[in-house]
């Protein structure tokens, strides 16, 4: 065997071996009496063992769990790799697992505009004459979302994955103003039949029960939907020639806080990832009055906060005082007020403080500040408050007073000793002179 061979044969057994056996919940309604729907919904517990090669599986050598029904255990090729990703392959014994569900899939042609001219023969083909199934995946910690639809001839365990959908940024966060990237890939399998008939792509988001198209794309015309949003596009060349259906948001706003669902097309079929967006901007706060007026003793001073310009909307408002000796104590939230939304779709909140100078000890004065805690961060802002004629004097003050008191008392003393002596002296040439006359 040449050295390249060796290196082919150990690349290929590296990734086939890192391939997962994965844990499934298999999902589907269940047939009620007549053949009919109740719409009731069944699921059992399922294993997919993964494999980049078909000819890599080996159904004999593998063991069933006892709890798992031996008709749920299937064997997926999947050529990409997609689904080898080690956010899927958790380290053995590990508690969190990768979440997936399996359910049956029904090929059917789409009414959709873009997606219409998939299907513009009428005809199904004798490909879809088989078992279908549609799968998601999601990754650890959210690090990965696949969607797969996979292929199965009638009656067999074997799937080959025919589509496959991955986002890696199943949430995203971003300030406002910058431009946002929602990550979407898709791969098709070049051997189906289906994969060189052209596809479509559609970004739909939705929040809290309304939705709009965001950007649609028929890639078999190369024609974008009327829908289109303003501000988003698609990577036109990546698409085509990568596969890359990432979303790009030119200028990030608060009404783009919500989920976005990539779905891509193949005729007959579909595979979608949903990510979540979340715009967050910390809050710019201001203290009024600036600058604090001087205080006295006894006087209440009302000071407000305003924090402005947030997004989304929890948010922690409080007060706090430092004074001259550098140690902080806290003042409460003081009046808090209603959220009011401004024409940006950010939020503006404010507090304000009543500063009673005669409940608290605020010594000659010190520094007021207005916390803000928001998951964008935490802000603060502060001002400077000056107490006048405050009559308790500091330790410092008080033995410079004593020191200024026994300076005086030693000159008085030397003043009033200096003068008594020159007295005495005057005195007695006095008596001198009397006594010669």
């Amino acid at each position: 065997m040449s050295d390249t061979q060796t290196a082919v044969f150990l690349l290929v057994e590296a990734s086939t071996g890192s391939c997962p056996v994965l844990e499934c919940w298999f999902v589907q309604e269940k047939a009620g009496r007549g053949g009919g729907l109740t719409g009731a919904t069944t699921q059992e517990k399922s294993l997919l063992h993964v494999q980049t090669d078909a000819q890599s599986h080996d159904a004999a050598s593998q063991k069933t769990p006892a709890d798992i029904n031996p008709d749920r255990v299937y064997f997926v090729t999947d050529p990409a790799a997609t689904l080898c990703h080690h956010s899927l392959n958790p380290p053995r014994g590990s508690i969190k697992k990768p979440q997936c569900e399996i359910n049956p899939f029904l090929p059917q042609p789409s009414t959709l505009t873009w997606v219409a001219s998939l299907t513009d023969s009428a005809l199904s083909p004798i490909y879809l004459e088989a078992e279908w199934f549609s799968s998601a995946f999601q990754g650890l910690n959210e690090q990965l979302g696949i969607s797969t639809i996979t292929r199965a001839p009638t009656g067999s365990k074997e799937h080959n994955v025919i589509l496959s959908v991955t986002s890696k940024t199943l949430s995203v966060k971003s300030r406002l103003g910058e431009p946002v990237l929602l990550d979407c890939g898709f791969w098709t399998d070049p051997s189906s039949p289906l994969s060189g008939s052209g596809f479509a792509v559609e970004w739909r988001y939705q929040f809290r029960g309304n939705g709009r198209v965001v950007v649609a794309y028929d890639g078999k015309r190369d024609r974008l939907a009327d829908t289109q949003e303003e501000g988003a596009t698609l990577d036109f060349e990546g698409l085509h020639e990568k596969g890359n259906a990432s979303l790009i948001l030119q200028e990030a706003k608060v009404r783009h806080s919500g989920t976005y669902i990539c779905s891509v097309y193949l005729p007959y079929l579909l595979a979608q990832v949903a990510l979540d967006l979340e715009i967050v901007e910390p809050p710019s706060l201001s203290i009024h009055p600036s600058p604090l007026p001087l205080a006295v003793p006894g006087q209440t001073l009302n000071i407000l906060c305003e924090a402005s310009g947030f997004a989304p909307l929890s948010l922690d408002l409080s007060w706090e005082f430092k004074g001259a000796d550098g140690k902080s104590r806290p003042l409460g939230s003081g009046s808090v007020t209603g959220h009011r939304q401004t024409w940006d779709g950010t939020y503006s909140q404010s507090t304000r403080l009543e500063l009673d100078t005669s409940k608290l000890d605020l010594g000659t004065g010190g520094e007021i500040t207005c916390m803000a805690v928001h998951p964008g961060g935490t802000r603060r802002a502060s001002a400077t408050l000056n107490v006048i004629g405050f009559s308790t004097p500091s330790i410092e003050d008080s033995m410079a007073m004593v020191g200024v008191a026994l300076v005086l008392y030693g000159l008085i003393k030397f003043v009033s000793w200096t003068f008594s002596s020159s007295g005495s002296d005057e005195t007695d040439q006095q008596d001198k002179v009397n006594l010669l006359f």
